[in-house]
Order: C-alpha cells, then structure tokens, then sequence
C-alpha cells in the first residue's frame, strides 16, 4: 500500500468548522513551494471541500493500470488530489452510506490510487473520532506514518473536542506531529494588526499538557474568503497567514518523526 510515497500525514480534528481542509490544503501548498511532491487524499467523504478550495471541482477521475489517477492542479504534477468530491454530480449532492459502505470505500481510496513518487501525502480526515478513522487506522498500520497534526480553535468547546481527538491517537499509537490553533485573531486588512475575535493561546496550552508540540497560530484574513482560500501563500506570500503556514511547513520538514 502507498508504495510510492514517502511521508504519511494526518491532518484531524475533534469536530466541524475549525478549518481542517483549508489547513490540509494550505500544508500541501506550502510544501509544493519548498520543491516537495505531494498528493492529498480527502477521506471526509460528507463534507469534502478539498476540490472546492483547489479550484478543481468538476475534474474527472481517471483510471490506469495501477489504480485511480489523482486529479492534478497543474501540469507539473506537483499536487495531486482524490476526492469523493470528484464521483459527485455537484457540491451539493450529499452522501447517505451506511457505515461499511464508507468503510469499504475509504480502503479502496487507500489502496487504489496510483502516488506517482509522492514526499507526502495528506489525508484530510472527517470531523470526530468514527468509523472512518478507525478504518484509515487499520489500513495504513503497514505505512510509515508520519503521525497526525490536529487543529483546533480557540474556543473552549472545540479544545474539549480536539482533547478527545488526542486520546484516540494514543489509544491507536498514531504519533502526534503536534497542534494547530486555527482562527487565532483576526488580521486588519489596513494595518495588519491582530485582534483575539475570541480567546487566545488555548491550543498551545492544550498541547503543553499533553506534552506534544505546538507548531503555531494560524489568523483570519478576511482575504482569503474573498479568494476562497486558492493560493493564499502565493497571492499574498507576506501575509501573517502566509507566513505562520510557512513557519509550520519548516518544522514539519525539518523536524520528521
């Protein structure tokens, strides 16, 4: 399984709406412009926005000899992506599967899609602690995992959550690679400043009682909604945003479990 990719990363979170695809999608970019090849696999098979903020939606899905051809952002083949999001008629279209039909389906997305010479790939995980994640647990026991980032807000009912997301992890021995505080204030377009929209530094103080890293704050930018989150890093490489994932992508590929 996985035979053509070096690094497995997982990105989870303990519940909905804290960002979890944008920050699997802003990880991927980040690495592509350090020179890294890198595929992300979108298993959060009722809500999978990753074609939606890579701008692929309506993308097709191909197969060869060796499986699924992931759907790639551009000619160079840098970022590939596979997604459920691909097999529907539209967003829209919601998924109504019963717990084996997802569980059959998340295998064969992990073992049927051809990596072409992948340095990581991203698995972009549903919200929680359910079937699906016990499934991509038991099928890549056989995979060099990296271990799992897990992100959080800074509100105290989404750290209650990512809580419980750390002790599944243990229950299951995945590694932690460390913890994301996302929409950690929000960046003034005119000045830059950033104001706590709620409470601050809950992330790194849940991950210093754990006792796994904390790799940074992520801000709001109010421009990246205008741009639906396609190539922030790009589009404003020196923005508080741009830079915090920046800073997070260097102690991921420097500091590898």
């Amino acid at each position: 399984m996985l035979p053509n990719v070096k690094h497995v990363i997982l990105v989870m979170s303990g519940k909905g709406g804290v960002g979890k695809s944008t920050v699997s999608t802003q990880l991927g970019l980040g690495l592509v412009s350090k020179g890294f090849r890198v595929g992300i696999l979108d298993v959060d098979l009722c809500g999978p926005s990753i074609p939606y903020l890579l701008k692929l939606e309506n993308q097709e899905v191909h197969q060869c000899e060796s499986g699924w051809v992931p759907v790639y952002t551009n000619e160079s083949k840098c970022l590939g992506v596979l997604s459920i999001g691909f097999l529907t008629k539209s967003r829209n279209d919601s998924i109504v599967w019963r717990g084996p039909k997802k569980t059959a389906f998340i295998k064969q997305l992990l073992s049927d899609v051809y990596w072409e010479d992948v340095d990581y790939l991203i698995i972009d995980t549903p919200p929680g602690t359910s079937d699906e994640h016990i499934t991509v647990m038991e099928n890549i026991k056989d995979v060099s995992c990296d271990g799992a980032i897990l992100v959080t807000t800074p509100q105290q009912i989404a750290l209650d959550d990512v809580r419980k997301e750390l002790t599944f992890c243990r229950k299951t021995n995945i590694p932690i690679i460390g913890v994301i505080e996302n929409m950690s204030g929000y960046v003034c377009p005119n000045c830059s400043e950033c104001t706590n929209l709620f409470s601050s530094h809950g992330g790194k103080s849940l991950a210093e009682y754990f006792q796994v890293p904390f790799l940074g704050t992520i801000p709001i930018d109010p421009r990246v909604s205008e741009e639906t989150s396609r190539y922030v890093g790009l589009v404003y490489p020196e923005s508080p945003m741009a830079i915090s994932y920046n800073d997070i992508v260097s102690l991921i590929t420097t500091n590898p479990n």
